[in-house]
């Protein structure tokens, strides 16, 4: 259920924001992503008891006590402050100033500041630790959540029935909460069963030794899946007769988020049952959630009979891939030289001679010095190592070539245009910017004067009073008016709100 929904949300997030929460996990690529984990294991440590904000004293003493628990724990050096510093720079935590915490005038003049987890940022963090505990021999089906959801499923029809909104929003909340597991229990169950299959020719006595526990598991749990679903089918129905939209309205009432307003609380609800009943009631032309599972694991147990076949031919008949290997370097030992050795290595394993070429990368300190071969960026090759294997020599120095020709072109495009704009700043002087159309030299020039007057307007007592802008043929000034003008242009009008344009020549324009 929630994967659903947590699912639509991410794909509404836009490039930006998708950009900025890929900040917070900074810090598992750096060379000494052990240390910043282990820095917020111990803030982790001093939230769990009520510690939210904190600074590098009361991180460092975390620490200590967490190194004589685990030996792993790497010592604290001076850089603390600076590691805090850059995880709030990724945005997993944020650091705050407290002058409260300076004791003395000296600490007070230096930089006192605390830090704390913010909400995304402790929820990357939980995330990272998921996958660090994640554990395969933790997968599982859960059969017996079948009986908790039609418990929880009975209890709601009542507690609409009988009009109880707490009781409505606990069994509504228990249902989400119980649905999340259950579709989280399944997707990892099956995702690792597919690992285990596709690995099972490197290590077929771990399959072998699990098999029967594995299909007893499967089997009780499409049994049970079987037995409840007609249930669970008519415990919708019985929720839908008492009334699905007033359901909702009382969930959405005895909710208390604080941050949701009451329509988005009613959609939040209402997307939620949805989800819920697309899981046990059958639409026409469509299939429900239960009857995916039922088909995934049913695929699953099939593939695991498949692979137990499989194995007890290939031992029955004694050739596996150990054994087909074991053959392999028995001939490669037989052959009489290196030469025919070779050829069948390469023959048997579709090896080929490469010529292995190398160099720099423009930009050194983009490319991790963990990084394999494989995952970082290519380079360019000269093309002399790449045939010859020799390196590329500098060659003989070309001569420095003049296109005076372009240069002379280039010139009088400059000259023709400087021409226009002193003959548009001329006709401005003369006729001004009010009440006529500007063509597309005249705007260039207002434009161009408008931006210079706003870059070097004074503020009086919080409004503008006047702005000047001038080049070295025509002066711009901004009048204040009560009503504003506005200039006509060959592409529009321009609204001056407040201010009207006064343009003048430029004394000492004519001589220049």
């Amino acid at each position: 259920m929630a994967d659903s929904r947590g699912g639509s949300r991410a794909l509404d997030l836009d490039a930006l924001a998708v950009g900025d929460r890929f900040k917070l996990f900074n810090f598992t690529q750096r060379d000494d992503y052990v240390v910043y984990l282990w820095v917020l294991r111990a803030m982790d440590r001093l939230r769990a008891v009520h510690r939210v904000q904190v600074d590098t004293d009361d991180v460092a003493a975390a620490m200590a006590e967490l190194a004589l628990l685990h030996d792993e724990v790497p010592l604290v050096d001076t850089s603390l402050r600076g590691r805090l510093d850059a995880l709030a720079v990724d945005g997993i935590i944020l650091r705050l100033e407290d002058a409260s915490r300076a004791g003395s005038l000296a600490r007070y003049r230096n930089r006192q500041s605390v830090y704390q987890f913010s909400e995304l940022g402790y929820r990357a963090f939980t995330a990272v630790e998921d996958v660090l505990a994640a554990r395969v021999r933790d997968a599982n089906l859960s059969r017996l959540v079948f009986s908790d959801i039609l418990d929880d499923l009975k209890s709601l029809a009542v507690a609409n029935r009988g009009g109880d909104d707490e009781q409505v929003y606990r069994r509504l909340s228990r249902l989400d909460q119980v649905m999340e597991d259950m579709v989280r229990r399944s997707a990892r169950f099956h995702v690792t069963l597919g690992e285990i299959v596709t690995s099972t020719e490197a290590s077929p006595e771990l399959f072998l030794r699990y098999k029967n526990a594995l299909l007893t598991h499967m089997t009780d749990f499409m049994a049970e899946l079987d037995r409840y679903v007609p249930r669970l089918h008519r415990a919708v129905l019985e929720v839908e007769a008492t009334g699905v939209n007033t359901m909702l309205v009382r969930a959405a009432d005895a909710d208390d988020r604080p941050f949701l307003s009451a329509g988005e609380r009613m959609e939040d609800w209402k997307r939620r049952w949805e989800v819920l009943r697309a899981w046990f009631t059958v639409e026409p032309g469509a299939e429900s959630g239960a009857a995916d599972l039922r088909r995934a694991t049913r695929t699953a147990v099939s593939g695991v009979i498949a692979l137990l076949r499989q194995l007890t031919e290939a031992q029955r008949g004694g050739v596996n891939r150990a054994s087909e290997l074991r053959h392999l370097a028995e001939w490669i030992c037989d052959t009489p030289d290196e030469d025919a050795a070779y050829a069948l290595m390469s023959a048997a394993f579709n090896m080929g001679s490469a010529r292995h070429l190398g160099g720099a990368h423009d930009d050194v300190e983009q490319i991790s010095p963990r990084a394999t071969w494989w995952d970082a960026p290519g380079i360019e090759v000269a093309l002399t190592p790449f045939r010859t294997g020799r390196q590329a020599g500098p060659g003989i120095p070309q001569p420095v070539r003049a296109d005076l020709r372009a240069r002379a072109d280039l010139r009088r495009q400059q000259i023709a245009a400087r021409a226009a704009e002193r003959e548009a700043a001329r006709g401005l002087a003369d006729s001004g910017a009010h009440g006529r159309v500007l063509d597309e030299a005249e705007t260039r020039v207002v434009l161009s004067l408008l931006t210079r007057a706003l870059e070097a307007r004074s503020v009086v007592s919080g409004r503008l009073r006047s702005a000047t802008g001038s080049d070295d043929t025509v002066v711009l000034r901004l009048v204040p008016r009560s009503g504003g003008s506005s200039v006509r242009t060959a592409d529009g009008l321009l609204h001056l709100p407040g201010f009207a344009l006064e343009l003048s020549a430029r004394s000492g324009a004519a001589n220049g």
